[in-house]
């Protein structure tokens, strides 16, 4: 079973002879412990390419202290890492490279690294004698395991003193502060390396062999239209390429203007990364982690579908597919926890005269009973063979990204036209929703018209870097009416969870009443959004919020 710790902590370089001030005194620090020594024996782990040490995550399976065992690190902010551990033994537990699933794909973790350490460990306390922070010096030997050793890459060793101050307990991280200007008055250094692997990575040159990341960012060299299906005119292309050649000179230390290319492939290069990172934190059933990776899938899906012009449609649309597949199975543990929100808050607002038999039990055990089958299904779809393909396609398009033509036209004029486009397909559901009959079908016409806004949302999101406040604007106006239209579906989902609730109260013999009542108020609050839409929508749509992102 694997238990995860957080690691708060500041790192510094120091010469080899180098004498540790004293600490007493130092902000809250009153006293320092007597120095403990212990040596430390760790075999870093990773896929060749160095996808881990890309992200900032280390695998390692360390003999000595009282730690002794598997650990993955995987960053929550600057200076901050989750350590999950697990017991020793001689291959990388399934539960840590579960975690890292998502960065290594099908590729095995292999020995990158050997570090071995002998430190001296001290405990800094305030005057009432709490453990503040563990202070410890490390005198660390790095060597290049396996075949990498005999790469070539730079010296198979290298050697280095440092110190490390890790916050203990739920201490203030102010106290690393304090702690730190002493070490730095003394003649200590900020860390230039991240980590210890990190440094191992650098100084043994193994760092110089890692590929760059497939979709690296923005300052990536810009990918060009791949010739696919779509690119047609590539003999004009070649001739423009020519044409760009003759006038760098002339436009030197210019910046380029971004194209349409490089304002969508930075989106998606977004979403995928939220895809990625968050995998590990659904796995460990972090809060809210399930909302926001299935918000990134929809998002990636929804500029596929926008951006045409953009990204190649035969390429993009079975990707597609796949994370409308990915959302779904994704939904049913976020919708329950939406659901349960929903009705217990409506719940706590009956009087309790008013709630008559176990009411709220009954919906504790409803909740429980779904989230006991829902959570098992996502745990089994991340470890499954379709969302590894999923990933692995995500993968290929950031390497080699499906570009059409209208990838290298100024962006404004591209990513303008197509959130309008957007916007036009939502007026036509919105207007037929208002002319839809009360009942089923109109709940119908508003859930359609809710998608088409998320859509529109998010094209407008993803056209900002080219369109500046303007489409910051828009999304924001969009997203009013993304949500007023999301109450009432969520009000249309409630409705039948009550009567789900209310059938099965009056098998175990109980009254429904209460039940019964709360779908009145559904009802009431449904009715409500639909009367609001006419005024909102007059709002959203005024012909001068579009003005400004017309090409």
């Amino acid at each position: 079973m694997a238990d995860t710790v957080r690691e708060i902590e500041r790192k510094y370089e120091v010469d080899d002879d180098a004498q540790l001030p004293d600490l007493a005194g130092a902000g809250r620090v009153a006293t320092v412990g007597q120095a403990v020594t212990e040596d430390l024996d760790a075999l870093y782990y990773d896929t060749p390419d160095q996808r881990l040490a890309a992200d900032h995550i280390t695998l390692r399976r360390r003999t000595g202290g009282k730690d002794a065992g598997w650990h993955l690190k995987l960053p929550v902010a600057p200076g901050v890492r989750d350590e999950v551990r697990a017991p020793l033994s001689d291959a990388p537990p399934p539960e840590l490279t579960a975690l890292v699933r998502s960065r290594v794909l099908d590729r095995e973790p292999v020995p990158l690294v050997r570090l071995r350490t002998r430190r001296m460990v001290r405990v800094l306390r305030d005057a009432a004698g709490t453990p503040l922070a563990e202070l410890a010096v490390d005198e660390v030997r790095a060597r290049r395991a396996g075949e990498s050793a005999t790469a070539g890459a730079g010296p198979a060793e290298a050697r280095w003193r440092e110190i490390e101050v890790e916050l203990l307990g739920d201490g203030d991280p102010a106290v690393l502060d304090e702690v730190g200007r002493a070490l730095v008055a003394a003649g200590a250094r900020p860390a230039a390396a991240e980590s210890k692997l990190a440094r191992a990575l650098a100084e043994t040159g193994l760092d110089r062999d890692r590929p760059a990341p497939p979709g690296a960012g923005p300052d990536a060299p810009r990918p060009r239209s791949s010739g696919r299906r779509g690119g047609r005119g590539n003999g004009k292309a070649k001739a423009k390429s020519k044409a760009k050649s003759k006038s760098k000179a002339k436009g030197a230390g210019k910046k380029q203007a971004p194209t349409a290319g490089d304002v969508v492939l930075r989106y998606v290069h977004e979403q995928v990364r939220v895809i990625i990172e968050l995998d590990p934190a659904v796995r460990r059933d972090l809060p809210d982690s399930v909302h926001r990776m299935r918000v990134a899938t929809r998002r990636l899906r929804s500029v596929f579908r926008s951006y045409t012009k953009v990204l190649d449609r035969a390429v993009t649309l079975p990707i597609g597919l796949e994370l409308k597949w990915l959302a779904a199975e994704l939904g049913v543990d976020r919708d329950r926890e939406v659901l349960t929100a929903r009705l217990q808050s409506a719940l706590a607002e009956v009087p309790r005269t008013l709630r008559l038999g176990p009411v709220a039990a009954r919906l504790r055990i409803w909740s429980e009973r779904r989230r006991a089958g829902s959570r098992r299904e996502v745990l089994s779809v991340l470890d499954g063979p379709r969302y590894l393909s999923l990933l692995k396609s995500l993968d290929a398009l950031l390497e080699a990204p499906p570009l059409r033509p209208g990838a290298d036209r100024p962006a404004p004029e591209i990513v303008g036209a197509a959130v309008l486009k957007d916007y036009r397909r939502l007026a036509r559901r919105v207007e037929a929703a208002l002319a839809a009959p009360a009942g089923r079908k109109r709940d119908e016409a508003l859930h359609g018209a809710r998608k088409a806004a998320k859509r529109t949302r998010y094209a407008a999101e993803a056209a900002r870097p080219a369109l500046g406040r303007p489409a910051k604007k828009f999304a924001r106006r969009i997203k009013r009416v993304q949500q007023l239209l999301g109450d009432h579906q969520d009000s249309v989902v409630a409705r039948g969870a009550l009567r789900e609730l209310a059938t099965q109260a009056h098998k175990a013999g109980e009254g429904g009443f209460t039940f019964g009542l709360l779908h009145g108020r559904e009802e009431a609050r449904a009715a409500d959004r639909e009367r609001e839409l006419p005024r909102l929508w007059k709002k959203v749509s005024r012909r001068k919020h579009r003005a400004a992102l017309r090409p």
